[in-house]
């Protein structure tokens, strides 16, 4: 299977997109602005206790309180406390944690008010994204993930994945461990670590316990609360954190600064691998040139299509997703019914599970199959839907056919899922159904250029138009482009987009900044 990561760096948005054999498989968008913060470490202070919920409500800066359960506060929270007490109390010398006193863990059936007390400090890190109406969700057991290790403070436990299955394997990679980490530590050895040098995991280690030291240094150096000690690695890097393997075969980039840091960060996990992270330098945007772009408009929306004419339709609720499966204007199979309907699931079965990684879609799925009257047809079902989401990295958990045909199925959800909006509003008339007349489209961008060029004095710019435009514009033996460039000068270039819509516009100055040239009209 061929894996490849495209990497859409724009001035207000950084688009992701893994493709599996040229499919579209996974795809992550926030803006510049916006920031990831599931891993995200806080100093953050206890707003209000909550007793009948046993839990708090914390202030980490968010326009939400976080929530945090007495049972998120771990074992070791009282060691925690006492360490960070220490900490706080001498903000000229880091108190070292190998000397920290180790208390007895706390009670499991304890409660929040004997253990926390309003106002108090606390550090945190969140584990799951603000969703909808609900603030993030936190954990005081503090961890550091690597791409080999995960290190956890007051821990000093050495686990290794489950899924390394060799006895000798696992005895290695506990040993040596134990042999380089430091006391009141302890390290989770993750599934890729196995065969791997001590030498890499050994600094991997070093690197993890500096994240550790610098959070402390900041909680030390903090003047209010809440304050953020430490922050997870760019989106980028993140996901590539957890993705990658050595089958991928290219990442591309289209912006030099981005891919120096691509390139740094694979350079440390796989150094043979350095040569696969590539910066695109084309002029067609890069999802565009890969044609991703399609592949998005058509994967996201309310109603998918994927086989012979049949199609999904998905539906988000506050409390689940609805997924509905139809065969639409399929004709029948020569077997009858029963084979028609099992050869619609099961292509359904496919994309559902593409679905679920491309959206990131989490908490209950209800599915609504065609209805089949075979237990063997049935099973052959749950199975198929079994085999595609092994490909899933989120935990999930899936039930057989329910008597109505229904197939329920719970998926991790740190995060709202991705949706994708593909209908297109009129960009010039902004729903008032009247429009100015379609031919003098071309005269109204000569007079932006002409005002851009005469009347602000940029002369090196991007027109990025949508590519029926684009073409009428490049057309001819003495082409509209050509004449302008006569006119205004070579210093622009006229660029198609198959994200605009039909009348839509865009200038991009050469420091990659939009410079916006709409009207009054076409902004309200």
């Amino acid at each position: 299977m061929k894996s490849e990561v495209f990497v859409d760096v724009r001035p207000k948005d950084i688009s992701i997109a893994l493709l599996e054999d040229k499919c579209l498989v996974e795809f992550q968008k926030e803006g510049r602005a916006a920031s990831f913060s599931v891993g995200n470490i806080y100093l953050a202070k206890i707003r209000k206790l909550m007793p009948g919920l046993n839990a708090c409500f914390v202030d980490v800066g968010f326009e939400r309180d976080a929530f945090l359960h007495y049972l998120d506060l771990g074992p070791q929270f009282n060691s925690h406390a006492k360490y960070l007490k220490q900490v706080l109390s001498d903000r000229k010398k880091l108190y070292p944690i190998s000397k920290a006193t180790v208390l007895p863990d706390i009670d499991k059936g304890g409660s929040v008010q004997n253990t926390l007390q309003q106002g108090q400090e606390v550090l945190v890190q969140i584990v799951k994204e603000p969703i909808s109406t609900k603030g993030p969700r936190l954990t005081c057991e503090i961890s550091f993930a690597g791409r080999y290790l995960v290190l956890i403070p007051f821990n000093d436990k050495v686990s290794v994945s489950s899924k390394i299955k060799s006895g000798e394997e696992r005895a290695r990679l506990k040993q040596l461990i134990h042999s380089v980490k430091p006391k009141n530590f302890g390290v989770i050895v993750r599934t890729v670590a196995e065969g791997k040098r001590a030498a890499e995991l050994d600094a991997e280690l070093k690197m993890l316990l500096k994240h550790w030291e610098d959070a402390l240094a900041k909680c030390m150096s903090a003047q209010k609360t809440p304050m953020l000690v430490h922050e997870e690695t760019s989106r980028t890097v993140a996901l590539l954190r957890d993705l990658f393997n050595p089958s991928y075969e290219n990442i591309y980039v289209n912006d030099e600064k981005v891919f120096h840091e691509v390139k740094d960060y694979v350079s440390i996990i796989a150094p043979e691998k350095t040569d696969i992270v590539k910066l695109y330098t084309g002029q067609l945007p890069i999802f565009d040139n890969f044609a991703i772009t399609k592949q998005i408009k058509s994967s996201f929306g309310k109603t998918i299509s994927y086989k012979h004419g049949a199609y999904l339709i998905i539906e988000h609720t506050e409390a689940l997703h609805v997924v509905d499966v139809n065969s639409g204007n399929r004709s029948k199979s020569e077997n009858g019914q029963e084979a028609n309907a099992l050869d619609v699931n099961l292509g359904a079965a496919d994309e559902l599970a593409r679905q679920l990684r491309l959206r990131d879609m989490g908490g209950i799925i209800v599915v609504d199959f065609i209805d089949m009257t075979q237990a063997e047809n049935r099973q052959k079902l749950y199975e198929r839907m079994c085999q595609n989401m092994q490909k899933d990295r989120a935990r999930h958990n899936i039930l057989p056919l329910s008597k109505f045909g229904l197939m329920q199925i719970t998926r991790q959800r740190v995060r709202p899922a991705m949706d994708v909006t593909v209908d297109e509003t009129c960009p010039t008339c902004n729903g008032k159904g009247t429009i100015k007349s379609s031919i003098l489209f071309t005269d109204m961008i000569e007079s932006k250029i002409d005002y851009l060029v005469h009347k602000l004095g940029i002369k090196k710019f991007k027109l990025y138009v949508h590519p029926y435009i684009a073409a009428y514009i490049n057309q001819g033996f003495i082409s509209l482009k050509r004449k302008w460039q006569f006119k205004y000068g070579f210093g622009f270039k006229v660029i198609p987009s198959q994200e605009l819509a039909f009348l839509q516009y865009e200038f991009i100055d050469e420091k990659g900044e939009e410079l916006d040239m709409r009207e009054e009209s076409e902004i309200m």
